[in-house]
């Protein structure tokens, strides 16, 4: 079974820093790009940052030159560093990636989310 679990988030003051992680668990997996996503009470859902497998990321406009998205393969992990941070990104944090199991075809899976508060 796969399943990848999120950490790091808490409630931080504007202008602070948070590094989020997320692990995925499972055997034989082939892990593609993977992706941060965050929620917003009474927003659609949207897409923070993304890394391809080769390392290639890109940033929503609003998290550029802000936010920095990494991965280590040998570890599954992904994490989202987040600096200079502003009450506007507060708001659910959601682990995403595609992965291919051995045997099955590829599958889009979610975090549970963690929670990102910015307030003084």
């Amino acid at each position: 079974q796969v399943q990848l679990v999120e950490s790091g988030g808490g409630l931080v003051q504007p202008g602070g820093s948070l590094r989020l992680s997320c692990a995925a668990s499972g055997s034989k997996i082939s892990i593609g790009a993977m992706n941060w996503y965050r929620q917003a009470p009474g927003k659609q859902r949207e897409l923070v940052a993304t890394i391809t497998s080769g390392g290639m990321s890109t940033y929503a406009d609003s998290v550029k030159g802000r936010f920095t998205i990494s991965r280590d393969n040998a570890k599954k992990m992904v994490y989202l560093q987040m600096n200079s941070l502003k009450p506007e990104d507060t708001a659910v944090y959601y682990c995403n990636a595609f992965i291919k199991r051995v045997g099955a075809g590829l599958n889009e899976y979610w975090g549970q989310g963690t929670q990102v508060t910015v307030s003084s």
